[in-house]
């Protein structure tokens, strides 16, 4: 059994025990969260799609951790006007385990 979640504006394909990384969200770790934007849900061949979600069904994840991903350089150049911006960039990240699909 999978589902396809949405949550911080891009789709997840989730099962039971998997373990995802997905946008930062406001929540302490090692407390639960409820994500109610189920896309889609496969059962042994039994699918459910919504539109645009399916009615009553939730996926309920336990928050491992939070934390930031490796960093990226942003490097601006125009060529023959001694225009240089370097910048760094580390993107905020949180850690789920995925517990249960109900649908």
């Amino acid at each position: 059994m999978y589902a396809i979640i949405k949550t911080g504006g891009k789709q997840y394909r989730v099962a039971e025990g998997d373990k995802i990384f997905i946008e930062k969200l406001a929540v302490p770790a090692e407390s639960e969260v409820t994500f109610d934007e189920v896309l889609a849900v496969v059962n042994d061949g039994d699918v459910k799609i919504g539109s645009p979600v399916v009615q009553g069904a939730k996926v309920t994840a336990k928050v491992l951790e939070h934390g930031k991903e490796k960093k990226i350089l942003v490097f601006k150049y125009r060529a023959k006007s001694n225009y240089r911006r370097r910048q760094g960039h580390r993107q905020p990240f949180t850690k789920v385990v995925i517990e249960k699909i109900e649908a």
